[in-house]
């Protein structure tokens, strides 16, 4: 941690990350945003030939579908709900008392029907099944959106609030399980042209609980997660920047996601971290973006 401490200072002095008073809640510099939106344009250019739907949901999402995802379930210790004063003007007095006299003033807030989005992809899954069976050959979707977790941490690569850019293949399992294959290959060489180092491993979901330890198990046995690792903070421990996700029919089911012919359709995705692909690219580079390696400028601004 004391690395990462130190390249979150590094990130403040420079003035690319900005301290909010909240570990993991920053603002972003003009510069941190250029090159963020580089590397976004950039796994557009890579998925540009597919042919997907692009779709934009708002970081947040009906409670209800949230609910009904099974996110709870799994995640509960990263799920971010919203909550609003919705008392009369007693209950304002007391909240101004509250405040006034320093004390906590969030106990006459009650759960609106709004929680924070996890990942981009969980608001697309109700809405796919709204649209009634899919085609012979899926569906193919293009997602960005900021999402939540909590997870407070000085580590500059694991804020609560971050964006993810998704593509989102449904379809049957040969198709989703192709286009998985098709973005490890792709994914790799998206991060090998910025010039940096990366590892792809195997990996697991922080499932949570006794019972999510054995859900980490079958998932890493089956194969169904992989991560695209680049050091930020240490070799010994590199961060995941790509994610590359086999749902099975988990989703399908969920929702009732069908194919044509009435079979439960499967989904798998391809997410890429933005802010913590720039972070790597300013921890290799340097944090001047002027003096980069020419092949990484050419690649995000040529």
């Amino acid at each position: 941690m004391d690395q990462a401490v130190r390249f979150l200072d590094l990130l403040f002095d420079a003035g690319l990350l900005i301290q909010t008073g909240v570990d993991g809640l920053y603002g972003r510099s003009g510069a941190f945003e250029d090159v963020l939106n580089r590397v976004d344009a950039l796994a557009t250019r890579y998925g540009a030939d597919d042919g997907a739907e692009t779709l934009r949901f708002p970081p947040a999402m009906s409670r209800r579908a949230f609910e009904t995802s099974g996110y709870l379930k799994s995640f509960p210790q990263l799920a971010g709900t919203v909550h609003s004063f919705c008392g009369n003007e007693r209950d304002h007095a007391r909240l101004l008392e509250c405040l006034g006299a320093g004390d906590d003033w969030t106990s006459g807030q009650q759960a609106t029907d709004v929680v924070l989005t996890p990942a981009a992809c969980y608001p697309l899954y109700p809405t796919l099944a709204k649209r009634g069976p899919l085609p012979d050959d899926g569906k193919l979707f293009d997602l960005q959106s900021y999402c939540f977790r909590h997870e407070p941490s000085l580590d500059p690569a694991r804020m609560q609030l971050f964006r993810m850019r998704e593509y989102v293949r449904a379809g049957t399992p040969e198709q989703v399980l192709a286009f998985r294959e098709t973005w490890l290959k792709r994914g790799e060489a998206m991060i090998r042209s910025l010039g940096l180092p990366l590892t792809i491993d195997i990996a697991n979901d922080p499932f949570f609980g006794r019972a999510g330890k054995i859900m980490a198990s079958g998932q890493r046995d089956q194969g169904l997660k992989f991560e695209l690792l680049v050091p930020i903070n240490s070799a010994a421990e590199p961060t995941a920047c790509l994610s590359f996700n086999y749902h099975q029919d988990h989703f399908g089911k969920t929702w009732g996601i069908a194919m044509a012919d009435g079979a439960t359709a499967h989904t798998a995705c391809v997410g890429f971290g933005l802010e913590r692909i720039t972070l790597a690219l300013f921890k290799h580079h340097g944090l001047d973006v002027e003096a980069w390696p020419t092949p990484a400028r050419d690649v995000l601004w040529g």
